[in-house]
């Protein structure tokens, strides 16, 4: 099932997100907002507000931004990301995303972060005023 961009609200976030590889989770507060993690057999890594990066970072990438799309997304829906990940590199954006149980959440770089909404918004999603 396919959902329409007019049917779909992306919610600026506010705070600026770090990209980090850290040695392991121990100082990291699992229990904070917009801590996303992921661990591979190569690495384990680390998506977080920039102002909550761990000290026992290896490396990183700041200078993120992110919106996600509001709301609970079936796992039967299709294209979601894909309608999104189209608009933006046709504009040369680049982008990755994060998805959780209940949706996605598209971070881009800051300075490129105002003219991905706009041209998000022009495709018909509906960007929500203001950050949270």
């Amino acid at each position: 099932m396919k959902r329409q961009a007019s049917e779909l609200v992306l919610e600026p976030l506010d705070p600026s997100f770090t990209v980090c590889r850290v040695k392991d989770y121990a100082s990291v507060d699992l229990s904070r907002p917009f801590c996303f993690t992921g661990v591979t057999d190569e690495e384990q890594s680390l998506v977080c507000p920039t102002e909550e990066v761990p000290e026992n970072t290896e490396a990183r990438e700041d200078g993120w931004r992110c919106f996600r799309i509001r709301g609970v997304l079936d796992f039967s829906l299709t294209g979601i990301l894909a309608g999104i990940a189209e608009i933006l590199a046709d504009n040369e954006i680049g982008l990755f995303a994060v998805s959780t149980f209940n949706t996605d959440y598209i971070f881009v770089k800051v300075e490129q972060f105002p003219q991905a909404l706009s041209l998000l918004g022009q495709a018909g999603y509906n960007v929500m005023n203001g950050c949270r």
